[in-house]
């Protein structure tokens, strides 16, 4: 019988869900299923051992060379999300492993909450509903979006989405990606900018990269410092993109205003984490894509990856 493991499904996600109701109704494979994280790369060779298909829930789960290599029974690992980082596709390649993932099931989503932390920043949200819960009536000036620059790393469905949720509230959109989409630029208004001339001029800068070696830690003090003292971070997309401990020093220092994070390099945030001590830090537990509607959608879609691989047919592969 063909087994189907879903080794992270933690905080619980698929288990009580239509659409794993729907996988057990229409596959024969047996499927094991754990509510809690593996531990380390051994507990996930041991709750994975045999499988001819995964389904991983959690981007924190590494599918690593040694991992992906000692599973040789494995064939389809199906992801959660857009994301791909946390799978050594080389590996994977060489072992004839079949990954896919669940694209455009949280645009949406995780634009609005970008956009909802960038407001937040701008507004003093959190530090203001904190104060007058404490007592006081504060003053003081807060900052107005409309009519300041967004500068978007990364012009993928998110980044694009944003870009107009931005304009909509009458912001001017630069970016910078490393291949750049010319015909959707000029059709809405959006300017390619070379990537320092973006953290130099921009107001607010949000992030919507892939995690790779090549932009693993790629905002570090040296372009934190590139920014206006006025200026704000937002990042959704990985939280490896930033080094954390220089954009701690620059939000301490005063070197920009304020930072807004979904994601962090390692999950859940430390509890040493000196982010957690920011005034001018807001912090969201990777939780952007989690509405309802987007939830559903792509856990859906996971499910149909799945039984179409079962099918002999490949759905969403990750190239």
């Amino acid at each position: 019988m063909i087994t189907i493991a879903i080794p992270d499904d933690q905080p619980p996600l698929i288990a009580d869900s239509p659409a794993f109701a729907r996988l057990r109704e229409q596959s024969d494979a047996e499927i094991k299923l754990w509510n809690s994280r593996p531990n380390d790369e051994a507990e996930l060779l041991e709750r994975i051992a045999g499988s001819h298909t995964v389904i991983s829930i959690r981007a924190s789960t590494p599918f690593t060379r040694h991992v992906i290599e000692n599973c040789p029974s494995l064939k389809h690992l199906a992801l959660w999300g857009p994301g791909i980082d946390n799978v050594d596709l080389d590996a994977a390649n060489r072992m004839s492993l079949t990954v896919t993932n669940t694209p455009n099931t949280s645009t949406d989503a995780v634009a609005e909450h970008c956009l909802a932390l960038l407001l937040a920043l701008a507004r003093k949200v959190p530090e203001l509903d904190s104060r007058i819960r404490r007592g006081e009536w504060p003053r003081g000036l807060l900052t107005q979006l409309s009519g300041n620059t967004l500068g978007i790393l990364g012009t993928g469905l998110i980044g694009k989405r944003l870009s107009k949720l931005a304009q909509g509230i009458g912001m001017n959109v630069v970016a910078w990606t490393r291949s750049p989409d010319l015909e959707w630029a000029s059709a809405n208004g959006v300017s390619y900018v070379e990537i320092d001339q973006l953290f130099r001029e921009a107001d607010a800068i949000s992030l919507h990269l892939r995690l790779s070696p090549e932009t693993r830690g790629m905002i570090g003090s040296e372009r934190l410092s590139l920014m206006k003292p006025t200026a704000f971070l937002v990042n959704v997309a990985r939280g490896g993109l930033i080094d954390e401990d220089a954009l701690a020093a620059a939000l301490r220092h005063g070197t920009i205003a304020g930072a807004a994070l979904d994601t962090f390099g390692s999950e859940p945030l430390a509890a040493n984490s000196s982010l957690r001590e920011l005034p001018n830090s807001i912090l969201s537990p990777h939780t952007a894509g989690t509405t309802t509607e987007s939830l559903a959608q792509s856990l859906e879609l996971i499910v149909d990856n799945t039984l179409a691989f079962l099918e002999g047919r490949i759905q969403n592969p990750v190239e």
